[in-house]
């Protein structure tokens, strides 16, 4: 008996760790929480505004909220529980139709997830799974944010009410007007859409091509040859191999054989996590960010960034001002949730 009693509490104490370790954003904003700062503030208010329209003339919550990442809450699984979870602690849309709408976004986990209420049944699923592969992921493997989150939110407003924002009293000849507008701006973006999709393995191309190209000696005027890669470590400086080990520069190495001349060439990685080191200024520092103090309506925030440097050893923290959140005549005010709940459905994606 014993025993049992033992195994029981310890259970139990180990569902009260997991349940502290678990923990879900500040909710302090009916409409725009953009805690990965992915939206300027006119971009915010914008949409923020919108938002706003689609309550007052639908009565529907819809949120939208952005994370650097779950691992920040103490989420280490899958973001369809955390999207779940988070709508039920905040209690999204009404109780009794359960209509409320996330569209959450964590940075730099590459994950989203629209997550719909349980009044919806599965029924907007599909819908919600378009909304991102078509509207919302393409201007993210861009970086284009705020693009991907207004195109996904306007999207989203007209999957659930048959009307686009600005619309929701418009006569049917307006609505088919700007149909034909977004029509026309649609059809742009699908005449771009294959060269985004190209122009990566273009720029490699193009890189490769200037990479190999025949360089003459500034000196004698004899045509150079490039090291292989297993002799440019004799060439190269300590901060240069540092960089080539994190892989945020490639360095080329020509020489000339007649007059012993040397030129390097470094070429930065198209997407790497490494800045230059204000110290050393070799592009082998990393930083991490953490929120000091939060904005407010009345004041504004404090985030600090430590920067370590893998070459010098450099240590240094920066200090930067968030801007504090502006309220416009469209803003939530003190205004409480209606205490929605969610049942899993909407959709996932990943950029």
């Amino acid at each position: 008996m014993i025993r049992i009693l033992k195994a029981g509490a310890l259970l139990l104490l180990l569902s009260f760790g997991a349940a502290f370790a678990q923990s879900f954003p500040p909710d302090n904003d009916f409409y725009v929480n953009d805690y990965a700062d992915l939206l300027t503030d006119v971009e915010e208010e914008d949409l923020r505004a919108t938002l706003d329209e689609l309550f007052q003339a639908r009565d529907i919550e819809f949120t939208v909220l952005t994370i650097p990442r779950m691992q920040d809450y103490g989420h280490t699984g899958s973001i369809e529980s955390f999207a779940t979870a988070l709508f039920n602690n905040w209690g999204i849309g009404d109780a009794d139709r359960n209509d409320g709408l996330l569209l959450l976004v964590s940075r730099f986990d590459r994950e989203l997830r629209i997550e719909v209420g349980a009044g919806y049944g599965d029924t907007l699923d599909g819908p919600m799974q378009r909304v991102i592969n078509n509207q919302i992921v393409p201007y993210f493997r861009l970086d284009d944010y705020p693009a991907g989150i207004r195109a996904g939110v306007d999207e989203i407003i007209f999957q659930v009410t048959d009307r686009y924002p600005g619309e929701y009293d418009s006569p049917w000849i307006e609505r088919i007007w700007n149909g034909f507008k977004r029509l026309l701006t649609n059809l742009g973006w699908w005449l771009m859409a294959p060269f985004a999709a190209v122009a990566p393995f273009v720029i490699r191309l193009i890189r490769r091509v200037q990479r190999n190209r025949p360089r003459i000696c500034p000196n004698d005027g004899s045509r150079m040859r490039r090291y292989l890669e297993e002799m440019e470590d004799d060439s190269l400086s300590p901060g240069q191999l540092v960089e080539e080990q994190l892989e945020s520069v490639d360095y080329d190495v020509w020489y000339c054989d007649r007059c012993d001349h040397v030129t390097i060439e470094g070429y930065r990685a198209w997407f790497s996590r490494y800045g230059a080191c204000r110290e050393c200024s070799f592009r082998t520092v990393e930083g991490e960010s953490r929120t000091i103090r939060s904005a407010t309506y009345s004041s504004s925030g404090l985030r600090e960034t430590d920067y370590d440097c893998h070459h010098c050893n450099a240590h240094y923290t920066v200090q930067s001002t968030i801007p504090r959140k502006r309220k416009s005549s469209s803003s939530s005010g003190g205004r409480s949730r209606g205490g929605g709940r969610s049942s899993g459905g909407g959709a996932s994606g990943r950029w």
